[in-house]
């Protein structure tokens, strides 16, 4: 039987939308005890505690590695919190995808801080150490491929869950504001595997005599930037589409 949390008597998160999670649910509670975990993970993933200065700056050279994984695994907490809270849903295709959101952050996150780490290794020739070394070329498509993989499934999660709402969009009597937000965000989220496809593609299509081009599938996910013209391209779309229906 299908639950909806909160439709209505909720705050006003800004003009025309609404939080319809106004408590946390037992699903959310996991998911964010699972990203904690996640979290605590990267941490507890460091070598021995310092006993001298030069054991210390070693340890501090890998901060930018923690810090990237850091960001990742943020990103898409926040982007699951955000949804828990404007659409309020506690149903059965909830809490598998949101099951499938922690699956994925916990196979991902030490080979994210391995493959960080070794990129930011690769990046200053060594200055940065790594106890994952890139050896060869197809160590570095392997690299790339797995961070495609990763960031593409995460963004694929969040898309769906988006796109689960709005099929209940008149269930959760969305306001013409809001199914507008939803379209936006969804289809920005849609740039994360996108991208990821693009970078896989120019991992393995790539020949390894390209010289600098072997940085190509790094930089593709530069394209990022267009989820803001994607939103703009959406919301007038959607609004137009919304103006049309109601």
């Amino acid at each position: 039987m299908r639950r909806l949390a909160g439709i209505a008597g909720n705050p006003v998160e800004g003009q025309g939308l609404r939080e319809r999670g106004g408590e946390v649910t037992r699903l959310e509670a996991f998911v964010d005890a699972a990203f904690a975990f996640a979290l605590t993970m990267l941490v507890i993933s460091l070598d021995a505690i310092p006993s001298s200065i030069e054991e210390l700056q070693a340890a501090l050279k890998g901060i930018p590695a923690f810090a990237a994984s850091f960001y990742l695994i943020a990103l898409f907490w926040n982007a699951h919190a955000r949804w828990s809270r404007r659409y309020g849903l506690d149903d059965a295709t909830t809490t598998r995808l949101s099951l499938v959101l922690v699956f994925l952050v916990m196979v991902y996150v030490y080979p994210l801080r391995v493959l960080f780490g070794s990129l930011f290794s690769w990046v200053t020739h060594e200055w940065l150490p790594s106890g994952f070394l890139l050896r060869t070329w197809h160590d570095l498509q392997v690299m790339f491929s797995v961070y495609a993989i990763a960031f593409g499934t995460l963004g694929l999660v969040i898309v769906a869950l988006y796109q689960h709402a709005w099929r209940l969009r008149d269930a959760l009597a969305l306001s013409p504001e809001e199914r507008v937000e939803l379209l936006v965000d969804r289809n920005c989220w849609l740039v994360a595997p996108a991208t990821s496809v693009l970078s896989l593609l120019l991992a393995w299509g790539v020949p390894p005599t390209a010289g600098w081009m072997a940085g190509l599938p790094g930089m593709a996910y530069g394209l990022m930037w267009c989820r803001q013209p994607v939103a703009r391209a959406t919301r007038r779309r959607a609004e137009a589409w919304v103006a049309g229906t109601t």
